[in-house]
């Protein structure tokens, strides 16, 4: 019986320690595509490839200053860890980041974004 509990009690350490490290098992990455590179870094971005809980982004989404509209689109939650080096138009490959919680300054001029916003990795495929 004390041998039970001890095993539940490493068991459930294990599972609290892969917890804490913000680190999900089995993520695939997405494919996304950067719609809105605008000012004060409020980025737009469309989701063009994986299969992602829809509660999280932005299924229908039009943009007030140009009246276009975006399907699948989130706004970027972590946008200086953004490279640079891509520009509106670019794909690339993403994970989501639930760890990344660093934060930086940027500016508060304002440009419409998606109501939902998704921190992210940028990777290679």
């Amino acid at each position: 019986m004390q041998r039970l509990f001890i095993l539940s009690v490493i068991f459930l350490f294990t599972i609290a320690a892969d917890n804490c490290t913000g680190k999900k098992k089995n993520s695939e990455p997405f494919k996304g595509r950067l719609e809105i590179k605008a000012i004060c870094m409020n980025y737009t971005i469309a989701l063009t490839g994986g299969n992602i809980d829809t509660s999280k982004i932005v299924t229908s989404w039009t943009d007030e200053v140009t009246n276009r509209t975006y399907k699948n689109v989130f706004a970027l939650a972590n946008p200086c860890n953004f490279p640079s080096s891509i520009k509106e138009g670019d794909e690339f490959y993403f994970v989501i980041d639930t760890a990344n919680t660093s934060g930086c300054a940027v500016c508060l001029a304002y440009y419409p974004t998606p109501g939902k916003k998704l921190s992210i990795k940028i990777i290679e495929k």
